[in-house]
């Protein structure tokens, strides 16, 4: 696998793996107990940690990606 391939599949790999992570700790106006100003979506997440949510994609992506290449170098080599 080129080098441009690689990074072209951990890219998808991370979006994809982006929106099962998004959803972890979610937890909106309602669940936090905190009162809905006017003109706020009563949904929207209070805090949603985008930051930590980012890392555990990063490191969840990196397990992916390092078990799709590890396949695709078998699947090569046969």
């Amino acid at each position: 696998m080129s080098i441009f391939s690689a990074i072209a599949i951990y890219f998808i790999i991370w979006w994809l793996c982006l929106f099962i992570v998004l959803p972890w700790g979610v937890r909106n106006s309602h669940e936090a107990g905190v009162s809905v100003g006017a003109g706020h979506e009563a949904g929207a997440p209070v805090n949603p940690m985008l930051w930590r949510k980012v890392l555990a994609n990063t490191i969840l992506a990196m397990i992916v990606f390092i078990i799709v290449h590890v396949i695709w170098g078998q699947l090569a080599a046969t």
